[in-house]
């Protein structure tokens, strides 16, 4: 679970309620000025509108479903990763690669058991480092695409306040016979730039945000996986190979590195 996804809402909404309350001079019925239903459903819904047309209805959905990455994103353990690879090599180096396949199978991350099985299958190490390398990009790309998305949410949201704010203020000057009326109307009006502002600045380019920095983080944990098949097909030794594949870690990472020997296989000697 992403604490900051979490703690981040919960502050932001804290923050805002809180100045409105404030600045109202303590009266709740301050903050219940800035709940309005039709405010809502112009910014809101405009602002899905224009999603829904910017993309087709399945990138539509899969953008929506990534949100759930920014609470729950996946577990990476580079240290770890890196373990494994050393323990790989020193396979490779005493058995052979054809014995890595027993590995392989016993592998749950699919992208390192592809490239595993690259290698058994005497792939030619340019082939291989171009498949792996072309899954990484289209992984990428595909992590990219989902957080422009939210880039351009966060972009529709206030021009959504402002066609909410042009609606309330042609209302208001088609009527302006009570003048103890304009004012309220006027508030009512400035509401929807409210919250496309809220909208863009508070959730949709934070997601973004987040996501691409949790994409960065994926796309480097497999560049390390790439590297470290490549170094076991060309035969390098297996502390070599550690000490390369370290030097991608960050330096308050580097002393998690065969933490794990003594549970899921033999140091490199």
């Amino acid at each position: 679970m992403e604490l900051g996804t979490i703690v981040g809402l919960l502050a932001g909404l804290v923050f805002i309620v809180l100045s409105i309350f404030i600045t109202g001079g303590g009266d709740i019925g301050g903050v219940t000025t800035f709940l309005h239903g039709p405010s809502t459903l112009i910014v809101l819904g405009g602002t899905i509108a224009s999603g829904l047309i910017a993309v087709k209805l399945k990138n539509f959905i899969v953008s929506f479903k990534a949100v759930g990455v920014t609470f729950s994103p996946p577990v990476l353990d580079p240290a770890a990763a890196i373990d494994t690879i050393v323990q790989l090599a020193n396979t490779a180096r005493k058995e052979g690669v054809l014995a890595l396949e027993e590995s392989a199978a016993n592998m749950g991350d699919q992208f390192l058991k592809k490239g595993v099985m690259l290698i058994v299958d005497g792939t030619d190490p340019e082939l291989v480092k171009g498949i792996m390398e072309t899954e990484l990009g289209y992984t990428d790309e595909r992590h990219s695409s989902v957080a422009a998305f939210f880039e351009n949410l966060a972009t529709y949201a206030p021009s959504w306040g402002m066609i909410g704010t042009m609606i309330g203020l042609i209302l208001m000057l088609g009527d302006m016979q009570d003048p103890d009326t304009l004012g309220p109307m006027m508030s009512i009006a400035l509401i929807t730039t409210f919250y496309g502002c809220i909208l863009a600045n508070f959730l949709f380019n934070p997601i973004a945000s987040k996501l691409r920095d949790i994409s960065k983080e994926e796309i480097l944990f497999r560049t390390v996986m790439v590297e470290g098949m490549l170094s076991i097909q060309a035969g390098e030794n297996p502390r070599i190979i550690e000490e390369k594949l370290k030097s991608f870690l960050a330096p308050a990472l580097r002393g998690d590195v065969g933490a794990s020997k003594g549970k899921g296989g033999e140091a490199a000697g």
